[in-house]
């Protein structure tokens, strides 16, 4: 067989690893791990959380010639078109996330297993919902603790009641903590308030002055942790989810007000313009040859333009800054039609990037994934007059991300927004107009439409990267 690349995320568990071969990805169970796969197979809970959507399903196949070590079964995983983190969700992304995975271990106490991790980089969003991606997250229930407790506080219920009691920027640490919240920090960061909250101080407080004391005892201090824990039988251990579910399920984050949540009621495009803006881009979607199966929409605000690129785009990801406008999005997602859209957090002049061992684990948002078509609406004036980005370099990041067609449009001085930008600083922006747009596209794009947007001041391109 020829030579296989195992992923660089995939060396933690001793359960198996995700490789890539001849453009495909596929996951090895060890064969140490033999015995579990196949008594979670064979039990019926692979296929009941196939059936409720909260696994991705996967087939047994055979690799002429692979011979990897410690080689049991090699299964092939439906593929999630693209990964987000943790880092990266709204509120309600990360507590319908805790919510799946507490779900998933209830049904699993059903049949007489446990999930052996709760790690939140094992879930993933697709057709508008959370997934579980680790078909080797369980293990066969023995009488004790939940053996993934203390990941799932710092995982999910740390980040949420941060979110909640101080400050929903607060979820970017889930970056600088890749294996999840210290309690300590976390109990040390929320309010007073939180220590009259039962769950707050079992699953936070005190959990975390228990981490504390037993690690303090010695190198053996999780041993004698475990130990003290209370040994229960599934039944109370399936009650501790079942109240975990409820605390979480209940757990409502106050949306302030702000300047992109609510974008399209209160923009300055008149009726027509805004008409003339969506006709125009329909129409350059429609015009691009065959059927788009990644697109991006940075600027997404609360993905109005996401949705509309949805009926021409197989899977759509929705970009924003503003945490509560990707909110009100994903929201939107979950109750229509437009299953195929992602909403996710990002700022573009910090985005997301590669963490973990040899900074490999976790992938930056650059080099995550190109997408065939990029659309970035009302965008090039907050990178360049705001943060006093050059429009060269706008260009060429863009270029980096897609293989096929940019949609952009250009917001020039004469806009009111621009206007307002400008009005309390020196213009320095000499360079910034249409001519000197279009001089920096050379060499990454070329201009296969542009079209003045009606009762407007901006233009929308269309363009073509070359050698695309």
């Amino acid at each position: 067989m020829e030579c296989f690349e195992v992923h660089r995320a995939s060396f933690r568990d001793n359960s198996g690893f995700i490789f890539n071969w001849q453009g495909s990805l596929y996951r090895q169970v060890n064969a140490s791990f033999s015995g579990e796969y196949e008594a979670y197979i064979s039990s019926g809970l692979h296929q009941a959380l196939v059936d409720k959507g909260f696994i991705v399903d996967h087939d047994e196949v055979e690799l002429n010639g692979f011979s990897g070590p410690n080689h049991h079964k090699v299964i092939k995983p439906t593929l999630i078109p693209y990964l987000t983190y943790p880092y990266e969700w709204s509120f309600s992304q990360l507590q319908d996330a805790a919510k799946l995975t507490l779900e998933i271990q209830l049904l699993a106490l059903q049949f007489g297993f446990t999930l052996k991790d709760a790690s939140a980089f094992n879930i993933q969003f697709h057709q508008g919902r959370p997934i579980l991606i680790d078909t080797l997250s369980f293990i066969s229930y023995q009488k004790g603790p939940w053996l993934a407790y203390r990941q799932f506080c710092q995982h999910f219920l740390a980040p949420l009641l941060l979110k909640k009691y101080c400050d929903h920027r607060l979820g970017r640490m889930s970056e600088l903590y890749i294996d999840g919240l210290p309690l300590d920090l976390t109990s040390q960061l929320l309010p007073i308030k939180t220590w009259f909250s039962f769950n707050a101080v079992s699953h936070i407080h005190l959990h975390s002055r228990a981490q504390s004391h037993y690690s303090a005892s010695g190198g053996h201090g999780s041993e004698r942790m475990e130990s003290a824990s209370v040994k229960m039988d599934s039944a109370k251990l399936g009650a501790l989810t079942s109240n975990l579910l409820n605390y979480v399920s209940k757990l409502q984050v106050k949306a302030d007000k702000t300047e992109w949540a609510n974008y399209y009621g209160n923009t300055n495009y008149a009726t027509d313009a805004m008409q003339g803006k969506v006709d125009l881009i329909e129409s350059y979607l429609k015009n691009i040859a065959g059927k788009i199966q990644l697109l991006a929409d940075l600027g997404a605000n609360n993905g109005y333009f996401s949705r509309l690129a949805s009926q021409y785009a197989d899977n759509v990801v929705s970009f924003d800054i503003d945490e509560f406008a990707v909110e009100q999005n994903y929201l939107t997602v979950k109750a229509g039609d437009n299953k195929n859209v992602l909403p996710v957090v990002l700022d573009l002049f910090n985005p997301s990037a590669s963490i973990g061992w040899a900074n490999e684990e976790r992938d930056s948002f650059v080099s995550r994934g190109k997408f065939e078509v990029v659309i970035a609406l009302a965008l090039i004036h907050h990178l360049a007059i705001s943060n006093n980005v050059p429009l060269k370099k706008i260009v060429h990041l863009l270029s980096q991300m897609v293989t096929g067609w940019l949609i952009i449009e250009f917001v020039p001085k004469t806009d009111s927004q621009v206007e307002h930008m400008l009005a309390t600083r020196e213009d320095i922006f000499t360079d910034y107009h249409e001519q000197g747009f279009e001089q920096v596209l050379t060499g990454y794009f070329t201009i296969k439409n542009k079209d003045k947007v009606p009762n407007s001041d901006r233009t929308l391109y269309c363009l073509q990267k070359v050698n695309s």
